[in-house]
């Protein structure tokens, strides 16, 4: 066979060679032992909470290296493919602190050196490294019918033998130039294969850098490298891609490893250096008691946007992630209270082999420290942005008095202890709703506490309330109610004596907290009352009392 000949029929029009790419995508001047990854989505305009991961995931593994990580967009899949679904996976990983600076930056814009860095747009490159392999006597055309293919598998799927286009079965690796000549000239659709160098005899082993190593039977399937319109395969794009971005570290999903004998096949035979690969295995969810894969179908925690629409703040949605990525993040987050997270030592060695668990309850708890150590114009700021978006009318009801939403978001903050009632901005609405449209609701009164006495303790409060009064002065007014009314100030001589007491001074507080807000539970209730101003507190004592 006469390769240079097939290689000039197959590719008349590829003039460029090999040689012409390694020198205009040159290795990268970074520091010995930076590491080059990338996150690398096909544009379905979806992402997942697992591509969010892996993409942080990569991102990391790069910048504790000083090395680069960029987005590249694996569209050779048109079936997949959605309109303008690059923006919705950009916007993804920038709302949650993944900003792109190399790569794909948006709709129909790149940034970097090493680009295209969309794969429709790299037909030239597979092209070329095609031709290459053609000229080397590794690739061949294939002009077996889908139904011929299909035949194959079902001959060896009834032997029982692995199924694929290989040995014997590859009924057109041995055709002679004539013969391709004559079906190309006839114009045969054809696909391209590699010429697989595997016996069957030999094996893969490699290193994978988070699951360990792995040894696994070499490739001898004939894969396909170009489909019938030219466009190339997953593998062989990947190949082409990750050697010429000068990719160190490939780090993707776990789904992959049965396919890295075939990449490392692919890399070899192309003369390329072999990268490193790291697999993330699937994060998990608990369901019934069983572990399951966090589901696109069945658990909405799953898509990313999911995080924006409950108002989940990327500073969460990231401390969350970093627990999921490493085992010894929480305990580092433990002695480093107010580090920023770009200095944690993150190890791709320290992640889950089998798979992280993920907890919406703990995501939860995750949150609130966070959110609640942030000062009130962090808080007000963030959640007029979420609420412009998604609940208009709250975002109205805040803005139309900024100064007094700050105070209602700054109560019990910024102290040693802060309370964690907010997880997400959505939990804002209902936390601040007694300040706004108010609903009493009195039904909540401990059943300890009758009525009668509950009405005393409103008359008697506010005629000594005041909302000049300092907050020690409040509470002793609070307490100097207590005995008159057969209450005790002291919770400890109640317990010692409770049936010596109608209650103790938290009863009385419960019992003016409820008047004020239809709860039990709430913050701190003397700034709760400096916030509704004398008319109002006035009239929700009045209106608790006419209820009662």
């Amino acid at each position: 066979m006469d390769f240079t000949k097939l290689a000039e029929l197959l590719f008349p029009d590829v003039d460029k060679t090999v040689e012409y790419y390694e020198e205009l995508y040159k290795e990268r001047n970074l520091p010995e032992g930076a590491r080059v990854t990338r996150f690398a989505p096909s544009p379905t305009g979806y992402l997942h909470i697992g591509g969010l991961f892996s993409g942080l995931i990569s991102k990391l593994t790069a910048d504790v290296s000083g090395g680069a990580f960029y987005l590249r967009i694996e569209d050779t899949d048109k079936k997949r493919e959605v309109e303008d679904g690059v923006s919705g996976i950009v916007k993804g990983l920038r709302d949650f602190g993944i900003d792109i600076t190399e790569g794909v930056t948006g709709f129909n814009t790149e940034a970097g050196d090493y680009g295209p860095y969309t794969q429709s747009k790299r037909a030239d490159v597979y092209h070329c490294v095609a031709k290459q392999l053609v000229l080397s006597g590794l690739a061949y055309p294939c002009f077996c019918t889908a139904e011929e293919v299909q035949a194959i598998r079902d001959e060896q799927e009834a032997l029982g033998v692995l199924p694929g286009y290989y040995g014997k079965y590859a009924k057109c690796r041995e055709l002679s130039y004539e013969e391709i000549e004559e079906k190309v000239k006839s114009g045969i659709p054809y696909v391209l294969r590699l010429r697989s160098p595997g016996t069957g005899e030999g094996k893969i082993i490699f290193d994978d850098m988070i699951k360990g190593k792995i040894e696994m039977p070499e490739n001898i399937v004939d894969v396909v490298l170009l489909k019938t319109d030219g466009i190339p395969t997953y593998h062989f794009a990947h190949c082409c891609d990750d050697h010429f971005m000068r990719t160190t570290h490939v780090i993707r999903g776990d789904e992959w490893i049965s396919s890295v004998p075939t990449h490392i096949q692919l890399f070899k035979s192309c003369g390329f250096k072999v990268p490193k690969y790291a697999h993330i295995a699937p994060i998990m969810k608990l369901d019934d008691g069983n572990k399951r894969k966090l589901s696109k179908r069945k658990d909405p925690e799953a898509a990313v946007e999911f995080y924006n629409e409950q108002g989940y703040p990327k500073e969460s949605v990231l401390e969350y992630l970093y627990t999921l990525a490493n085992s010894n993040f929480e305990d580092w987050r433990r002695a480093n209270k107010d580090a920023d997270l770009s200095q944690f030592p993150f190890n791709l060695k320290k992640m889950s082999v089998s798979g992280a668990l993920f907890d919406l309850v703990k995501m939860n708890d995750v949150s609130k420290n966070v959110i609640c150590v942030k000062d009130a114009d962090w808080v007000l700021e963030r959640t007029l942005k979420w609420a412009e978006e998604y609940d208009k009318d709250f975002f109205q009801l805040l803005s139309a008095d900024k100064a007094k939403a700050r105070a209602i978001l700054n109560i019990d903050r910024e102290n040693a202890k802060p309370r964690k009632d907010i997880a997400k901005w959505s939990d804002v609405p209902a936390y601040v709703a007694y300040f706004y449209n108010y609903e009493a609701d009195y039904s909540v009164l401990p059943e300890t506490i009758n009525k009668e006495d509950a009405k005393a303790v409103l008359t008697e409060y506010k005629k000594v309330w005041n909302i000049d009064d300092d907050k020690d002065t409040w509470f002793q007014k609070m307490k100097d109610l207590c005995e008159p009314l057969g209450f005790t100030p002291n919770v400890k001589e109640y317990k010692a004596n409770p049936d010596k007491f109608k209650g103790h001074i938290g009863d009385v507080s419960t019992i003016i907290r409820v008047a004020m807000t239809s709860r039990t539970n709430t913050p701190d209730l003397y700034e709760i009352m400096k916030i509704l101003g004398v008319e109002e507190v006035n009239n929700r004592i009045d209106n608790m009392m006419a209820t009662l």
